[in-house]
């Protein structure tokens, strides 16, 4: 498994039944895009994650036991849980 990550390099990798879930370092990531997104078979992008913010990046990822929900962080102090199959929030809340 031979992944290119988009911009900067792969923090994770999680093996999913929709795809690969890639996070990537969110340090020189550009913020006008998402740095955790979900690849298929051949390399290609299925979703890039709905951010909560535009200016924000993911720092953090976990498949829940549900299989059917990512839970994220971002560096904006974001707690996100967002579908697997899309990549769209469903809930968020700000931790401070």
């Amino acid at each position: 498994m031979d992944i290119q990550p988009l911009h900067t390099r792969i923090d994770k990798i999680i093996q999913t039944r929709f795809g690969l879930v890639v996070l990537e370092a969110h340090y020189g990531f550009p913020y006008s895009d998402s740095n955790l997104y979900c690849l298929s078979s051949n390399d290609q992008v299925l979703w890039k994650a709905e951010k909560p913010d535009p200016n924000t990046l993911y720092s953090r990822v976990k498949l829940n036991e549900d299989g059917a929900t990512l839970s994220t962080y971002t560096i904006s102090g974001h707690a996100c849980d967002l579908e697997l199959k899309t990549g769209k929030l469903i809930s968020q809340a700000t931790i401070k």
